[in-house]
């Protein structure tokens, strides 16, 4: 067997037959993903519909360069921690629904991904001695940190308010958000 030729891959290069078939699998694969994207969007109604965990906040049960899957607020309630022990309700291994919001309501800082522990109106302490919320709001926790995100940095003395929730996770793709991290998407 003969090996090929650099003139004879040119030849295959310059066929007016290689781009087309180019052209049909670019087109091919541009139309499955935004197929893909838009029975993503469907979903969740949310754009974008998937987050990456960055940090190890939500470890054991949520890691870091998991791909999460969200729903939007108008297409899933939150169930907070405290409701869930009631109801026997679990999500991702644990009582209550993780929420992904913005800190402060701030779209220009990473979303954080952490659990709903409870809900508090305005006036109300937002734990037990602490200091009276703002405004109403879900007083939130990584499943990894010993304290309320309230009592800390990410959003301090300032419940998370219903319009900073970006979405409410549904599943985890462990890994896929890696990739996502890489591409800046």
């Amino acid at each position: 067997m003969e090996p090929r030729s650099s003139r004879g891959l040119a030849a295959i290069f310059m066929s007016k037959d290689f781009w087309i078939e180019l052209a049909k699998d670019l087109a091919f694969t541009a139309g499955f993903v935004l197929v893909l994207v838009g029975l993503l969007y469907a979903y969740s109604g949310v754009w974008p519909p998937m987050v990456a965990v960055e940090g190890h906040s939500m470890l054991p049960n949520l890691k870091p360069d998991d791909l999460i899957i969200m729903q939007s607020l108008d297409r899933a309630s939150v169930t907070t921690y405290n409701e869930a022990v009631d109801r026997g309700y679990k999500a991702f291994n644990d009582f209550g629904d993780v929420i992904v919001f913005k800190p402060m309501g701030d779209s220009t800082v990473t979303p954080v991904i952490h659990r709903a522990m409870y809900y508090v109106e305005e006036g109300q302490p937002m734990w037990t001695g602490g200091p009276p919320a703002p405004h109403s709001g879900y007083i939130t926790q990584g499943d990894n940190n010993y304290l309320y995100d309230q009592s800390s940095p990410i959003s301090q003395n300032q419940p998370v308010k219903k319009e900073w929730v970006l979405g409410v996770s549904q599943f985890r793709i462990p890994y896929l958000g890696k990739l996502r991290t890489l591409l800046g998407v």
